[in-house]
């Protein structure tokens, strides 16, 4: 993070969610600090996520933000700008009003209208346009971490995804492994703690050793590095996703509840997959939607064929 001036006016940014929310508002995070260069800039997110923000550059601060129960223990007046990038909730609202800022970024009074189905990176960039700090929603890199990648140059298969809806079958996932190394491509598979046990489940499936196994066996700045440093991504619409975003990483991204249109990735070598006229769009159901399970085996192999073969 960078070290701005100690009495520089300070900007606040509230997006306190996960790693995939904190990726897509990059661009306009990148769009801030460009046009606020004498500014202290502060992300209020969740304090694990730091080793991300560290990652996005030119940020002053972290504070730690684990969600929207309570008001941030801010002295009212304290910040000059605070932007409101979590949503255009009455909860997050009340965050932002509650600070006192000298001047408010946000969707509501002076802000531009909320639009639904727009891309959600759009939507970051559109709103801070709107107050003058002009974006590309396309910008979506971040530096690269310090740390070594666990392993370098692997085909990653990320088998995790916060809700059930976005869960591709665990087979599929064996079989897709199984045919990435029969290309000669060294498969890894990664997910958080708690998605380890379906990623051992994975590689035992398709006859890979446990020692391929990743999730739960990284730190954040670990998993970002294996991202950094992947030969390819498969993954569901999650973070990992767009990490291989960030760093420009050959992905193939399976999407189910949600939208490519709003959540997906940005032009490069990725390749989305789903059938929108098979989604039903309930993210938080624990079955997957059947615009995931409508993508097939033959499907993502054929889109990795299709993507750029690099080695690294």
């Amino acid at each position: 993070m960078t070290d701005a001036a100690p009495d520089a006016p300070e900007l606040l940014v509230l997006r306190a969610l996960k790693l995939g929310d904190l990726l897509v508002a990059v661009p306009a995070i990148h769009a801030v600090r460009r046009a606020r260069p004498e500014h202290r800039l502060i992300l209020a997110m969740p304090e694990w996520l730091r080793p991300i923000v560290e990652l996005v550059g030119g940020v002053d601060a972290l504070h730690p933000t684990p969600g929207l129960d309570e008001l941030l223990p801010i002295a009212p007046g304290r910040i000059d700008t605070a932007i409101n990038m979590h949503g255009n909730g009455p909860e997050s609202r009340g965050v932002i009003t509650a600070l006192r800022a000298r001047s408010v970024v946000s969707h509501d009074g002076d802000g531009p209208v909320w639009l639904d189905g727009i891309l959600e990176r759009r939507r970051w960039v559109r709103l801070v346009e709107a107050f003058g700090m002009p974006g590309d929603p396309d910008d979506v890199a971040i530096e690269r971490p310090v740390v070594a990648a666990p392993v370098s140059g692997a085909a990653v298969v990320h088998v995790g995804a916060f809700y059930g809806s976005r869960r591709w079958p665990v087979s599929r996932f064996a079989r897709v492994a199984e045919a990435l190394a029969s290309d000669g491509r060294q498969v890894v598979f990664t997910g958080s703690e708690a998605e380890r046990p379906r990623a051992l489940e994975v590689a035992r499936r398709a006859g890979f050793s446990d020692e391929s196994v990743l999730a739960g066996r990284m730190r954040l700045d670990e998993f970002a590095a294996e991202i950094a440093d992947a030969e390819l991504v498969v993954s569901a619409d999650t973070g990992a996703a767009h990490l291989a975003s960030a760093y420009g990483i050959p992905s193939v991204v399976l999407f189910g509840p949600a939208p490519p249109e709003e959540w997906g990735p940005p032009p490069g070598p990725h390749i989305v997959l789903t059938d929108a006229s098979a989604r039903r769009g309930e993210t938080f159901s624990a079955e997957p939607d059947p615009a995931l399970l409508a993508v097939t085996v033959a499907d993502v192999l054929a889109a990795v064929a299709d993507l750029p073969r690099q080695r690294r």
